[in-house]
């Protein structure tokens, strides 16, 4: 049965607090906050973003969802006023999401030697936020995982919003073969819909957006999906295949999911006391860019430009060793290539459809805090190339976790 379940509507943002944090338990997650999300691509045209109204938060009814949506091989469990699906297959194959975020928390794999593997790195921090949102009323703030950061923007300047909170709107397949799990988010008007696809196999975690643009105008789509892939170290780590690839090196995306070193390729301590001065302005608005009452946006923009060293090359390593820290978008990188962490003797091919680039984020090996740091971010992303969506028309675009060890 194709429905839409009670909206899921904006919370509160606020920002994550710096405080103390660990790897996390996905089988019992509580809720979340969010970081806003921030970019710096002076080659994108900019287009004013619109102001969010305050809109309550509606509880999560669970009951309704396992009624409706049972005999698929998902398991919802509440935490507070959001939930968790849990999906699995019969081959061991698992995975988390959280509702109404659509944070894909946990993706553990089958292997050969018939246990689970888990691929995605998530945490958990104590969060000081005081406020009415379901993160500060659980404490804590999750990141990492499978998200979305995307913004939005029609060229008529009347749509400006980024995707946050996603409505259940199907569920298909079942526990032998695959599970499907779509999501659904709507601007205000009701003239953009995007649906976000998640699809377990027994061997493949796929995410996939399906964007229609009912308006007269066309549409820019700009963002990336952001995943961080667990490994031992990245200095133990290899990207395999991305020899020759055209690459323009950038400050890192700056999610509401992301997990960042604070100090990532800054030079001094003006620099990383600027950066973070910014993101925790609390007049931001949702998208790619802290917008203030008094539209300081603009200058924000300006003056992380100034601190960015822009630096394009072309891949010269087959077997690019991840351990030195690196942020780099990738312009000409094959649709299929090969993370291999030699030090859990594991590996994953990242796979992408419809979008152009690659991200890839490493957060370097010299981290006292080693277990929160121990990951890779991919991004299958439009960030120098935008996404154009025509008037009437849609575009569909996703990412491939395959799992090469079963």
């Amino acid at each position: 049965m194709s429905m839409v379940f009670s909206p899921f509507l904006l919370p509160n943002f606020s920002p994550l607090s710096t405080a103390s944090a660990k790897h996390i338990d996905s089988s019992s997650l509580p809720s979340f906050s969010f970081l806003q999300l921030y970019k710096t691509n002076s080659n994108k045209r900019e287009f004013p973003v619109a102001k969010v109204a305050s809109i309550p938060y509606q509880p999560i009814n669970v009951d309704y969802l396992e009624e409706e949506f049972s005999g698929h091989g998902v398991i919802f469990k509440g935490i507070g006023d959001s939930c968790v699906a849990k999906m699995e297959l019969e081959n061991g194959s698992k995975a988390i999401m959280m509702l109404p975020s659509g944070l894909i928390t946990s993706y553990k794999a089958s292997m050969w030697h018939g246990g689970t593997v888990e691929l995605l790195q998530a945490s958990v921090s104590e969060s000081e936020e005081k406020n009415e949102s379901a993160a500060a009323a659980a404490g804590v703030a999750i990141q990492g995982g499978v998200s979305l950061a995307f913004d939005c923007v029609s060229e008529d300047e009347q749509v400006s919003w980024s995707p946050t909170n996603w409505a259940l709107h199907d569920i298909r397949g079942n526990p032998q073969q695959e599970i499907q799990v779509q999501l659904i988010s709507t601007d205000s008007e009701d003239k953009v819909e995007i649906k976000y696809i998640i699809t377990l196999k027994e061997d493949v975690l796929v995410s996939e957006l399906v964007i229609s643009n009912s308006k007269s105008s066309s549409l820019q789509l700009t963002g990336s999906i952001l995943s961080h892939l667990t490994v031992s170290s990245p200095d133990a780590t290899y990207a395999v295949g991305l020899e020759r690839s055209d690459f323009f090196s950038r400050l890192p995306i700056l999610s509401s999911f992301g997990i960042i070193p604070p100090d990532f390729g800054l030079k001094n301590e003006s620099q990383i006391s600027k950066l973070w001065q910014q993101i925790s302005q609390k007049a931001f608005m949702p998208g790619w860019g802290p917008k203030t009452q008094n539209d300081d946006g603009n200058e924000a923009d300006r003056n992380q430009r100034e601190n960015e060293e822009e630096m394009e090359g072309e891949e010269d390593d087959n077997y690019k060793h991840l351990r030195d820290q690196m942020s780099r978008i990738y312009t000409s990188a094959p649709t299929d290539f090969t993370i291999i962490d030699r030090g859990r003797r594991n590996s994953v091919i990242v796979g992408r459809d419809g979008f152009d680039e690659l991200y890839m984020f490493s957060p370097g090996s010299s981290h006292e805090d080693y277990g929160k740091y121990s990951y890779i971010c991919i991004g299958q992303s439009a960030v120098l190339k935008p996404v154009i969506v025509g008037p009437n028309e849609s575009w569909r675009g996703g990412q491939r976790l395959y799992n090469p060890n079963l």
